[in-house]
């Protein structure tokens, strides 16, 4: 298994004192987005359309700590656009682990030969590297040829430098179960830290919708993958129950508020993955958001997500409460054969509200009565203060 004993016993321990605490709804990972920018342009990413002046907001370093002080979690994953676009990065990540968390930076590692030297290697640290699949096939992903050896080299040189170093890789539907599966295997053989795996989600934003899976399609696909990758060491960054729920033998309703969002609009409702809204606070989040109006079954822009964002907190929390099935996941992997269990019945679902874009022209309009800064001193001509400042 590729989740650090460290991490396990500190994201359980935290758990447990929730329920004794008899809190019915609680955060486990904040997802934080310091920023949109991106040096990538992804068909599959919702998180770039964005107009310049928001593209070139960041939140500030007391921002990103205070939101992890709000939530309490003990896991922070950083994510973006390309969190290391943003100048203050380093100190960010070291304030968050100065806080005793654990923190998973994830990166298309593009910039992460040039910057590495500003890191320095941690047990609660993890550089978190997208790779979605073998050379042709990342490159796809990414839309943009030469991604896949430089994200390669880069994980190199981090694990070489003594970090402890993932991948992430997000499936769409042309992916395949046997060529996934050596995929595994050469990440495997590099000497990563864990695998993480996660359906892609069908951003309303994204420019291309025709590449994501349906529910049926992603419990067929991973069953492929796992039933090909048993005995064959993969340390898998995910939670057991987690992967067995991809597999199609889980019945999961979403958990959003367990992976809360910050971003340069606020926080986010009522998950990573759909933009319906932003509080100020992570409080007004929990209390002011109608939770029982998303999910499977409940929404029509839910019905076909298995993303982690939305599940792995749902897969913990099941683990904490069935220990014993749990950990026959751990040792033996997912059921890659057999019925799955049953669907969520959709018939009830209310109808998609596209509203994505209100929270856009309301934060131009506030960029718009900002007032003016001065351009840093020897910025490119044209250049923003935001992106000279990089």
């Amino acid at each position: 298994m590729g989740i650090p004993l460290r991490q396990q016993m500190k994201v359980g321990a935290y758990v447990l004192k929730q329920h004794m605490l008899g809190r019915k709804r609680y955060p486990l990972v904040l997802m934080l987005e310091p920023l949109f920018k991106c040096n990538l342009a992804c068909a599959g990413c919702g998180k770039i359309d964005y107009p310049d002046p928001i593209l070139n907001k960041r939140l500030s370093v007391e921002e990103c700590l205070q939101a992890v002080d709000e939530t309490g979690v003990p896991v922070v994953a950083i994510a973006g656009g390309e969190p290391l676009l943003h100048k203050e990065m380093p100190q960010i990540v070291e304030g968050i682990l100065a806080r005793g968390k654990v923190v998973i930076l994830c990166t298309n590692a593009l910039l992460l030969e040039k910057r590495i030297e500003q890191y320095k290697p941690h047990p609660n640290f993890t550089w978190d590297i997208h790779l979605d699949g073998d050379k042709d096939q990342h490159d796809w992903a990414v839309s943009q040829k030469g991604v896949y050896d430089r994200a390669v080299a880069a994980l190199k040189d981090a694990k070489a430098r003594g970090f402890r170093v993932a991948i992430n890789a997000t499936l769409f539907n042309n992916a395949e179960p046997e060529r996934m599966a050596r995929f595994f295997d050469d990440v495997t053989a590099m000497g990563i830290d864990a695998i993480m795996v996660s359906p892609g989600y069908a951003y309303e934003r994204a420019p291309s919708q025709q590449h994501f899976l349906n529910r049926r399609k992603t419990k067929e696909l991973f069953r492929g993958i796992f039933a090909r990758g048993k005995g064959k060491g993969w340390k898998m960054g995910n939670s057991p129950l987690f992967l067995d729920f991809l597999a199609g033998n889980q019945t999961y309703h979403c958990t959003p508020w367990g992976n809360p969002t910050r971003n340069i609009f606020g926080w986010q409702r009522p998950c990573y993955l759909l933009g319906e809204g932003y509080a100020k606070s992570f409080k007004e989040l929990m209390e002011t958001t109608d939770w029982d109006k998303y999910g499977v079954g409940n929404y029509e822009k839910c019905a076909d997500c298995m993303v982690h964002s939305g599940f792995e907190a749902s897969a913990v929390i099941d683990s904490i409460k069935h220990p014993l099935k749990a950990m026959a996941r751990q040792v033996r992997g997912p059921k890659t054969e057999g019925e799955m269990a049953p669907e969520i019945d959709l018939s009830g679902q209310r109808p998609a509200d596209f509203v994505f874009s209100r929270h856009v022209e309301q934060t131009m309009a506030e960029i718009a009565h900002e007032p003016k800064q001065k351009p840093v001193r020897g910025a490119k001509h044209g250049g923003t203060p935001a992106v000279a400042a990089e």
